[in-house]
């Protein structure tokens, strides 16, 4: 597995088989778990096809498993980014941490994806 990211918040690391764990730590770690599940649930109930695809979920040891959304990028002009982030409140989500950080490009299809829902928001009710 290589490690992708060690910060006081979070662990992510995609294994060989290109699923992506993230194990969540630090203040509000079983809340922000709760919201990255919630809406990345949300996000797949809407079809939406540039975000990760929530594969298993464990509450007990707050980490997730998802599908892999291409790889992060460095450099995105700040018009394209504010679309992409634009675009996912079309699926009734608003990211709340709209940063270039939290796009990657997923060669296969040549479509950049956004990543780390964890402080997001869904912005209409459930149904």
């Amino acid at each position: 597995m290589q490690q992708v990211k060690d910060t006081l918040r979070a662990t992510v690391r995609i294994g060989y088989d290109g699923r992506v764990s993230k194990q969540f730590r630090g203040p509000k770690a079983a809340e922000r778990f709760a919201n990255e599940v919630k809406v990345l649930r949300y996000l797949q109930s809407r079809n939406c096809q540039f975000v990760p695809k929530l594969l298993e979920s464990d509450p007990d040891a707050l980490k997730i498993v998802t599908s892999n959304c291409g790889t992060r990028i460095e450099h995105l002009d700040d018009a394209r980014c504010r679309e992409l982030f634009g675009e996912l409140e079309l699926y009734g989500v608003r990211h709340d941490d709209a940063d270039i950080r939290n796009v990657t490009y997923r060669q296969s299809d040549g479509r950049f994806c956004l990543i780390d829902f964890e402080f997001a928001t869904i912005l209409e009710p459930e149904k």
